[in-house]
């Protein structure tokens, strides 16, 4: 019998291995590169550049060559002919259908679990968890597969925005900064072609397109998934060195998440309403029943506002409230109600703090309510494809309790500004 006991657990240790790789790791750091926004919005194609092995395997592939090159002479040959003709310039450069398939395609063929692409899923791609809703179901190559063509049609789509002037999915906050048919944008999409054209000297096969999206982004001064980064050495430094000394049986809830409330007015700092619930959240704490404050909010309101309410919030919580700093946790890039819980769930992860203790939601009645709908789970599927809670207990009228769940790691890749 214990012979049979001892095989039996013998076989299922390939099978534990197997399914713990598929665990998103919280002590995996994320890889920036030269540039936050790129790395948030493209992590593959960041770790395809960070990865010495992988990125030689790339830039000796010849079908992948092929299509570098031709990106680069599309930059020289829109630029001798496109003249004040928008569309002209953007077509060619971005990531085409046919383009997609083929280096899917290529992916698929220079893949194996035990060279540089199998190692960068398996040690990068999977423990990061910036596409753990594709790693949950996927093998390996498939995964590599899928978040190749999902970066493509990310970077198409911040060149359909930020270039071509199409609608974002919230017209209202997010939309293009300039005029796409006047001469003073015709003239400035024909430097930016110029500028990556001289820029764009190697040979990765996606880093001509890549560029032209985050030149773009620069040019509409659309800059807020990079504030106040890296976070974990600045604004948030006191409080993720504090997070690894806490002693979580001591408290009830791992932390009090405050949703932000963007004033209207553009010389307003902070909303009356943006105060009101950062005095619940400091009345939740001041009563002990969590370690730490996250205040959620980006430069959302009014368009292109030069206030964070994440930072605001601090503010106000530390020289009015008496929160010490040690206690609060920002997250300036959350620009829906939708990111403020899933942000906050990425800040919890990436401190190391509890995933099995519930958290706590403070704020407003009329937030408080809105957010415990079924109508606000159907958003969240909408809009960034999954739930990043789970709903525990309401506590009063403006609290309520939510547990973390991580699918709130994987990349938003119509959301630049947040992604």
């Amino acid at each position: 019998m214990h012979l049979i006991v001892r095989v039996l657990f013998l076989l299922s240790i390939p099978y534990l291995a197997c399914s713990q790789v598929k665990d998103p790791d919280p002590k995996y750091k994320l890889l920036t590169g030269n540039s936050i926004i790129q790395s948030k919005n493209a992590y593959l194609l960041t770790l395809m550049e960070q990865l010495p092995e992988v990125r030689k395997r790339l830039e000796q592939d010849e079908v992948l060559i092929k299509l570098a090159e031709t990106k680069k002479q599309h930059l020289a040959l829109t630029l001798k002919e496109c003249g004040n003709d928008t569309p002209c310039y953007m077509a060619p450069l971005k990531f085409s259908t046919e383009e997609i398939r083929l280096v899917s395609e290529r992916l698929t063929s220079m893949y194996s679990s035990t060279n540089e692409l199998g190692k960068l899923v398996e040690q990068h791609l999977i423990p990061s968890g910036t596409y753990i809703l594709h790693a949950k179901t996927l093998p390996a190559q498939e995964l590599l597969v899928k978040a190749w063509e999902q970066e493509a049609r990310a970077i198409n789509h911040i060149l359909e925005v930020y270039a071509e002037g199409k609608k974002p999915n919230y017209p209202a906050i997010d939309s293009i900064a300039f005029k796409v048919h006047s001469r003073s944008f015709n003239t400035l999409v024909w430097d930016v072609t110029e500028m990556v054209r001289q820029e764009e000297k190697g040979a990765l096969f996606f880093r001509p397109t890549l560029s032209y999206a985050l030149r773009f982004l620069e040019a509409n001064d659309r800059s807020e998934a990079a504030d106040y980064e890296p976070m974990e050495t600045t604004v948030n430094g006191a409080a993720f060195t504090r997070a690894k000394k806490v002693d979580w049986k001591n408290y009830k809830y791992t932390l009090i998440l405050i949703p932000g409330a963007g004033p209207s007015n553009p010389n307003e700092a902070l909303s009356a309403g943006g105060k009101l619930r950062c005095r619940v959240g400091a009345l939740r704490y001041f009563e002990g029943a969590a370690p730490f404050i996250v205040v959620s909010g980006g430069r959302v309101h009014p368009y292109k506002t030069k206030y964070s309410e994440a930072y605001e919030m601090k503010k106000y919580l530390i020289n009015e409230l008496k929160v010490p700093e040690h206690a609060i946790i920002m997250d300036p890039h959350a620009r829906h109600t939708t990111t403020n819980l899933r942000n906050c769930v990425r800040l919890l992860f990436r401190a190391g703090m509890p995933l099995d203790k519930p958290c706590l939601v403070s704020t407003m009645r009329s937030q408080s309510y809105y957010i415990t709908r079924d109508t606000f789970e159907q958003r969240c599927l909408k809009e960034i494809g999954h739930i990043p809670y789970r709903l525990g207990n309401r506590l009063s009228e403006t609290d309520f309790e939510f547990y973390p769940v991580l699918d709130a790691l994987q990349i938003d890749n119509d959301e630049p500004l947040d992604p």
